[in-house]
């Protein structure tokens, strides 16, 4: 049997295992070394990279920084760019001074009764708005001075209403205010004296069709396909100064749109006041009702249209009041005293202030129009329907006139 017999001494042993353990850790210190060096220079590239496109960010920048401050136009550029921020709120703001005749020609009455004004002014910076004025009285029958005249003036004030609101076409769209015309050139409203207010709509016009709009196709360049056959497709059109137009109607057709078994697709309006499948004015103060049996409440916000097999239709507008009557019932008159006027007959002058609802004048309120007492409709923003309530001013009484001195005014 053979025998091995180890002659290495045990130091020699542990002498080769700490050798090779060396040569173990010197080769792991090159690999994590070069490992090390390799992960410095990429970072070094990355860095230097970096650098560079800092470096070159900077010089585009500094490039257009000389180039801005050099523009001449540069502040005019800011202050317009400034304002176009502030579009939306200076929208909100905005008054529409021109309601002003909108709201006489429902406040005045020129006809019965009538009353000349000869100074005027209003503060629109005021809430309520306030409206002064001078003014005569005028009966236009014997006795001239007539203070039942201005005593009625003042106690038709609660009966002043307004409205606004927007026209849609029959998917319940809202059509853009500009695309209404709501008045004749002469500025005249266009009324019917069977069906009552309507504008016409520009239907084929840019921008006036919003529901076919939000279908339609555009071609290679961006350019809206507009085919007007289809756009007007269901809707009854006509020409008005040589535009296609649609009738819409502000005042809705009760006798027209109601029915107890509709038809499905065709004008439909509810006994609550909902209307559908027609383009047709939404209002935003006026709420319309069919009641059976009506009998009226001697509210003066409610107004009868028409009763029809039974049903009465009625609109009731309790919100929008054309005069704030917190206080002093919206009118107060300051003095009063006889004149006479261009024609030498007897009228009595006064002085007053009405406080106006603000939200008449609101540029964001679409479609304002001002109502009179017993539905009296004024037109929009038209100076030519109002032009006869303004007149010179009455002279005084002069001394010796009896007539005109012996009525002492208040």
């Amino acid at each position: 049997m053979a025998r091995e017999i180890n002659l290495v001494p045990d130091i020699k042993n542990d002498m080769i295992k700490a050798i090779k353990l060396r040569n173990l850790i010197f080769f792991i210190c090159i690999v994590v070394a070069a490992a090390s060096v390799a992960t410095t220079l990429v970072f070094a590239s990355i860095a230097g990279g970096q650098q560079a496109i800092v470096d070159s960010k900077n010089g585009t920048i500094e490039n257009l920084t000389s180039k801005i401050t050099d523009y001449s136009d540069l502040s005019d550029f800011l202050t317009i760019k400034d304002q176009l921020g502030n579009l939306s709120e200076i929208s909100t703001n905005k008054k529409v001074f021109s309601r002003l005749f909108n709201v006489l020609s429902a406040l005045i009455p020129t006809s019965g009764d009538k009353i000349e004004i000869s100074e005027l002014s209003l503060d629109l910076s005021l809430s309520p708005v306030a409206i002064s004025f001078d003014a005569q009285a005028d009966a236009l029958t014997p006795p001239y001075i007539d203070y039942n005249v201005l005593d009625a003036f003042k106690k038709s004030m609660q009966y002043l209403r307004y409205d606004y609101g927007y026209y849609v076409d029959k998917a319940g769209t809202e059509i853009p205010a500009y695309c209404m015309i709501e008045s004749a050139t002469d500025g005249s409203t266009f009324y019917d004296t069977d069906k009552g207010q309507y504008a016409y709509w520009l239907i084929t016009g840019e921008g006036c069709n919003p529901t076919y709009e939000a279908t339609v196709e555009y071609d290679d360049e961006g350019e809206m396909i507009y085919n007007e056959s289809e756009a007007i497709l269901g809707y009854e059109t006509e020409i008005y100064e040589d535009q296609t137009v649609v009738k819409v109607w502000r005042t809705p057709q009760f006798a027209d749109w109601y029915s107890e078994n509709p038809i499905d697709g065709a004008p439909y309006m509810d006994l609550g006041g909902t209307i559908e499948n027609v383009a047709h004015f939404e209002s935003s103060c006026i709420t319309y009702s069919g009641v059976e049996d009506y009998q009226s409440s001697g509210s003066s916000s409610e107004t009868v249209y028409q009763t029809i097999n039974g049903i009465t239709w009625v609109g009731t507008n309790s919100s929008c009041n054309l005069i704030d009557m917190s206080e002093n019932d919206g009118i107060v008159i300051s003095n009063s005293s006889n004149g006479r006027d261009s024609d030498s007959q007897l009228v009595l002058r006064f002085s007053a202030t009405i406080t106006l609802n603000p939200d008449i004048f609101e540029f964001s309120n679409k479609h304002v129009i001002a109502i009179g007492p017993a539905n009296r409709y004024n037109v929009t923003d038209s100076y030519v329907q109002i032009q006869n309530m303004f007149g010179k001013r009455a002279a005084d009484c002069q001394p010796g006139d009896t007539t005109c001195n012996q009525n002492g005014g208040n």
